[in-house]
Formats: structure tokens, C-alpha cells, sequence
């Protein structure tokens, strides 16, 4: 399995962050062609302090060639296009990995 895992920093003001992500961003993210699996969450601690992050995203795909040609779709671009509606520059943070599951 192939993972994009998005982190982002924690927004000027968390409600409009969430409802642009819950009403915009993720519906757009889950066109995004032969997805396994998209979930996101809002961060907390374990101890109750403030997290380092405000939310982190997971997309899935079978294989990295699927997950590259998936984002450049119209559907992937247009998800990529909307992120700088939620973080600037710096806030928003990207990586890819392949993933070993253990259990």
C-alpha cells in the first residue's frame, strides 16, 4: 500500500478551518480516483496540551504509479488546488511512504 499522509498546522481560527475542510475539501479529496482509504482527524494529546498539529489526513492507494496518476486527475488537482484555502505557506506539510502493516 501506498500512503500520502497531510499534517497540518494549527489554523487562525479552527472553526472555519473545519468547516471549509468538512464541507469542501474532503468531499473534493474522495473523488480522487482508486483511494483505499481517506480518513482525517483533528489532533489532540495524550496528557490534554496542545498538539503539535490540528488535523492529519491519510490517503491510500495499491501502489505509488496509482497514487501519482490519481492526483494528476482533474479530481486530485482540484483537491490540491483547494489546500492553500486551508494553510499557507509552511503550514501544510506532505509525504508519501510505502507502507509495511505489521498487525
Amino acid at each position: 500500500m501506498y500512503r500520502l499522509t497531510v499534517v497540518y498546522d494549527h489554523p487562525e481560527d479552527p472553526e472555519k478551518f473545519l468547516r471549509h475542510y468538512r464541507e469542501v475539501h474532503a468531499p473534493l479529496t474522495a473523488k480522487v480516483p482508486n483511494l483505499l482509504a481517506f480518513e482525517w482527524g483533528v489532533c489532540e494529546s495524550p496528557d490534554g496540551s496542545k498538539p503539535d498539529h490540528f488535523v492529519v489526513a491519510v490517503l491510500d492507494w495499491e501502489t505509488k504509479e496509482d497514487a501519482l496518476a490519481a492526483l494528476g486527475t482533474e479530481a486530485g488537482r482540484a483537491s490540491g488546488a483547494d489546500v492553500p484555502n486551508l494553510a499557507g505557506p509552511g503550514e501544510v506539510h506532505m509525504s508519501f511512504a510505502e507502507v509495511e502493516k505489521v498487525v
